[in-house]
């Protein structure tokens, strides 16, 4: 058995889709199980209409019709006949949107975030499966949440790995065993109370590791846009170079670091089970992309990870005494409670320094709290660039134009919070 999965890129348009069945036609003979993302950037659309109908921040009507029409443009291109089933299954599907954002919200963000946004996974599942059974290729769908259970904690699901494992067993290898291929979602999950959970953001990849975990899976797929994992990302560097096999630590470390090729929890639950993952192109599906295992070996060649919105936000106590244990728990309870993640910290006598994703109402949230008992300055529009076995002509590469306003390095890995030079 093996779990595939594909992002929103491989499913974000007609072309797409059928490009996608392509590549699945050559595995249907295979046990698999298909986890796949919403459709193109559906996430992002569906973020808005969340924003609109919570915060009253635009039409929120206007936004889920110009959702509708995008998938429904999609089936257009991909079901000529328009009394095909797949029409009345996806409005269905969106008459959930239609009655939550008639009603005043109730609960919080989060929880009415997770109802509304894990749609996009649902919808784009169902228009896979039923495309799939249109050109011969045989599958089962299924809804993940049957599944995978979290706890309450939205937007960042807790995954009940006892229940899960109990309920693979239960519900998805039965099926396995009677049909060769289940389509299913990442990114969601449910919990014991039936409500929508979702694992964070491009958390699919997670999805497919806790289901091969689950199913001792031999191999997990992951399909993307690119030959495998490259040495930095194509929209920074023309020159990037295909690694072709890495190790779980090595795999894991860039993850952590930001390589968005894979997601930064996907790594240990394979490595638990010494599962391989493979990140391969569905643009070329017979070139061999990247074996991540538990073969030990270094890189071939450095890689570089850029983080871009950040802002660096440097803490001291109001009094010039020393930054002590008791002060860090306070700030590192103070981000935890807010869900903030730290990329990179520092510590010197008198002030710690940590640097962040940049969301203006989480920001702006922390600054108030943390002034109540230090001082704090902060730097925005700074960015984050790791380098994963560096030498000095790979730093100057990075830095070149760039005010170095924190360096912090280890044996194999510098990181350097910059700014463009004035």
């Amino acid at each position: 058995m093996k779990v595939f999965k594909f992002g929103g890129a491989s499913l974000k348009d007609a072309a797409s889709i059928k490009n996608v069945s392509t590549v699945l036609w050559h595995y249907q003979k295979q046990k698999l199980a298909i986890v796949v993302s919403a459709m193109g950037k559906t996430t992002n659309a569906l973020e808005n209409l969340c924003d609109a109908y919570y915060f009253q921040k635009g039409n929120a009507n206007q936004i889920l019709n110009e959702i509708k029409s995008f998938h429904f443009d999609i089936i257009s291109q991909l079901f000529v006949d328009k009394q095909h089933p797949i029409y009345n299954e996806i409005i269905n599907s969106f008459v959930e949107l239609d009655w939550i954002i008639e009603e005043t919200p109730i609960h919080s963000y989060d929880h009415d975030y997770d109802q509304i946004v894990s749609l996009g996974e649902i919808v784009s599942s169902k228009i896979l499966s039923f495309y799939l059974d249109e050109v011969g290729v045989k599958n089962n769908w299924m809804d993940v949440r049957d599944v995978l259970q979290t706890d309450n904690t939205y937007r960042e699901g807790k995954v009940d790995w006892k229940t899960t494992q109990e309920n693979a067993v239960k519900k998805l290898l039965p099926v396995l065993i009677h049909e060769n291929i289940i389509i299913t979602q990442g990114f969601i999950g449910g919990t014991s109370e039936n409500y929508t959970t979702t694992l964070g953001r491009e958390g699919s990849d997670f999805t497919a590791a806790i289901l091969a975990y689950c199913i001792n899976a031999e191999e997990v797929i992951i399909w993307k846009d690119v030959p495998g994992v490259l040495n930095a990302d194509p929209k920074w560097f023309n020159d990037t170079v295909l690694i072709p096999q890495l190790s779980y630590q090595d795999a894991i470390e860039l993850a952590y670091y930001g390589a968005t090729v894979i997601h930064p929890k996907t790594i240990k639950p394979l490595q638990n089970k010494n599962i391989s993952l493979c990140v391969k192109s569905f643009v070329s599906p017979l070139e061999n992309g990247t074996l991540i295992n538990n073969e030990q070996t270094g890189l071939p060649t450095p890689c570089f990870i850029f983080k871009v919105n950040q802002v660096l936000i440097s803490i001291a106590p109001k009094d010039f005494s020393f930054i002590a244990e008791e002060s860090l728990s306070g700030i590192f309870g103070l981000l935890a409670s807010l869900n903030v993640k730290i990329n990179l910290m520092q510590q010197s006598a008198i002030s710690f320094s940590v640097c962040i994703d940049y969301d203006e109402e989480k920001i702006l949230r922390v600054i108030e709290l943390l002034q109540k008992e230090f001082r704090v300055l902060y730097n925005k529009d700074v960015e984050l660039a790791t380098v994963r076995y560096y030498d000095k002509a790979t730093i100057d590469r990075v830095s070149i134009k760039k005010e170095v306003l924190l360096e912090q390095r280890s044996r194999y890995t510098i990181q350097m919070v910059m700014r463009n030079k004035k």
